[in-house]
């Protein structure tokens, strides 16, 4: 083993911080490589160079001098200083000689929202491709599809409209950059492998890991570095879903890399992030993950962030995921009680609300059972005062024949759902539709109905019967379940209820059924209720949720609340 010298001065100043480990773990190790060597005056020229050459591009820091916060400065050293030597046969003589190469290969940079990765990842592009790259060198930016590697591209472009020496050296084109004098190509990728074949990549850029359906482009582009001796991959993300396996697993690989259980001297692995342990809601833990604070994000920025998802589990994991960077659920309970029994100063105020209605606006959704289960029926109705919260009014039913076995085998109290009037049943042993289009009918007499939401499945000749008695067609909404159709509605719900707008008159079965709903998260963390992963019943929170989406489609958001002050 190599003796180990002190530490360079830019990296002693942050030696005793743990949020840099990685940095002191990368140059140890880089200590142990057999014949690798520090060039501290490239190091020291690439980052006195940085803000000569590369501009910030957005908001308040456009144009801007990109002066590389500690943590960027670190990297930049550490890529750029590490030089091993290698040896290759001699293109003229045909002999064995030696060339002394970048030791890393390969970054792996996982970082919180806001903390200028995109920047960062758009320059280093830059740096390894107009600056260091070779004649006729290739370059590559992809991510989970085009639109989203369009962001670090264009990143590149807008960092070379506003150089002087980056803009006479570079030519941009729509989906390209072009390098005349060497012949050297940078190209904006899909993020399908298909047809990327053949290439001969000196930089690759991989945006947003944790969003990669595959790792197919990253292996096929990787296997074409054979002929190149410095290429570079740049691999950057933050945090993502647990069972979005391809992100996750590379995260879990970065991990192994980091702590040494798998070796890999060529891979920078950096990591900003909460440990699962620390207290999410502590601005130490913040300043730990987020390594540009007070410059982006703003303190003051988390802390509203931290307010907004105190007591709400949705948005706790949205927020540990973003601005803490760490790998969140698919599913999470949704609603607080506790938030949602404020909604009403009387838990037996449901039983009134519907005489209250009477003659009043409402939009209708239901959401009918297969055979045994509940089925449900919700009248929301909006404000038409001043102060006035949305009010829900909902009805439902189960199969008389069944109730006495799911009170004693799922201790479920369905039997005293019923005793208060809460819960209704229809004689046999599966939900009699005919109850229910009764109960619609009743409400086109009774309310002013809007329109009426349905999830087609299981529904169509519930539909088609209340048609055939008179229903106007053009009242039926169809509401398919998941996040493309109640995503949006289900964001409207939730801030009903933890702005204390819905008036849910205290129904038990509705309150039950909100204590047992859980969310699932897609990659953009868009969420709606999941039946098949709660642990009970929601049928009502689902009509409700569809109640709302009625509500508000169409409706400027200013408008949808313009009753409540919101």
């Amino acid at each position: 083993m190599r003796p180990i010298g002190p530490l360079p001065a830019w990296l002693a100043a942050v030696d005793g911080d743990p949020t840099y480990e990685w940095a002191r773990i990368a140059w140890r190790r880089s200590e142990q490589v057999a014949d690798a060597w520090y060039d501290h005056a490239k190091a020291d020229a690439a980052v006195a160079l940085w803000p000569k050459v590369f501009r910030l591009t957005e908001d308040r820091f456009a144009g801007k001098p990109f002066r590389l916060n500690v943590w960027q400065e670190i990297i930049v050293r550490l890529l750029i200083g590490w030089k091993v030597p290698v040896e290759v046969l001699d293109e003229i003589t045909g002999k064995p000689k030696i060339e002394h190469v970048r030791l890393f290969q390969e970054l792996r940079l996982w970082v919180p929202r806001k903390n200028g990765k995109s920047e960062f990842l758009s320059a280093l592009s830059l740096l390894f491709f107009a600056l260091e790259g070779p004649v006729a060198g290739q370059g590559f930016v992809f991510a989970r599809d085009e639109k989203q590697a369009k962001i670090v591209f264009d990143k590149m472009k807008a960092m070379i409209g506003f150089s002087n020496s980056l803009s006479k050296r570079v030519t941009a084109f729509k989906k390209s950059l072009w390098i005349p004098q060497i012949r050297a190509a940078f190209e904006l990728l899909s993020g399908k492998a298909e047809g990327k074949h053949g290439r001969s990549p000196t930089v690759v850029t991989g945006d947003e890991m944790h969003e990669w359906e595959s790792l197919e482009l990253k292996t096929t582009l990787r296997q074409g570095t054979g002929a190149r001796l410095e290429p570079m991959g740049l691999y950057a993300s933050t945090a993502g879903l647990k069972d979005k396996l391809v992100g996750f697993g590379q995260w879990e690989e970065s991990r192994a890399i980091l702590d040494g259980r798998i070796e890999d001297p060529t891979t920078l692995v950096v990591i900003f992030a909460a440990d699962p342990d620390d207290d999410w809601q502590d601005e130490e833990v913040w300043r730990k993950a987020n390594p540009s604070i007070g410059l982006s994000p703003t303190l003051a920025f988390l802390r509203r962030e931290a307010a907004m998802a105190k007591d709400n589990p949705r948005a706790e994991a949205h927020f540990r995921r973003y601005h803490l960077n760490q790998w969140v659920d698919s599913l999470v309970r949704w609603l607080n009680i506790k938030r949602w029994d404020a909604c009403t100063a009387d838990a037996k105020a449901w039983k009134g609300l519907r005489a209250k209605m009477a003659g009043r606006r409402c939009f209708v959704a239901f959401d009918v059972s297969s055979t045994q289960d509940v089925t449900a029926l919700v009248f929301l109705f909006p404000p038409e005062e001043e102060g006035e919260r949305w009010t829900i009014v909902c009805r439902f039913w189960v199969p008389s024949d069944t109730m006495a076995n799911r009170v004693r085998d799922d201790r479920v109290p369905y039997d005293r759902f019923f005793d208060s009037g809460a819960l209704e049943t229809t004689d046999g042993d599966y939900v009699d539709q005919n109850a229910v289009q009764l109960a619609i009918e009743e409400a086109l007499d009774e309310f002013d109905v809007q329109l009426i939401g349905f999830d087609p499945w299981n529904a169509r000749k519930l539909v088609t019967d209340l048609q055939k008695a008179g229903a106007d067609p053009d009242l039926f909404v169809e509401m398919r379940q998941g996040i493309p159709t109640l995503g949006e509605p289900t964001k409207q719900f939730e801030r009903l209820v933890y702005a204390g707008l819905l008036e849910h008159g205290g129904h038990p079965v509705l309150r039950w059924m909100a204590g047992n709903t859980v969310v699932r998260f897609d990659e953009n963390m868009n969420f709606a209720p999941a039946k098949k992963k709660s642990g009970e019943k929601i049928d009502g929170i689902v009509a409700a949720v569809m109640a709302v989406g009625l509500a508000f489609a169409g409706e400027p958001e200013d408008e949808a609340y313009s009753y409540t002050g919101m």
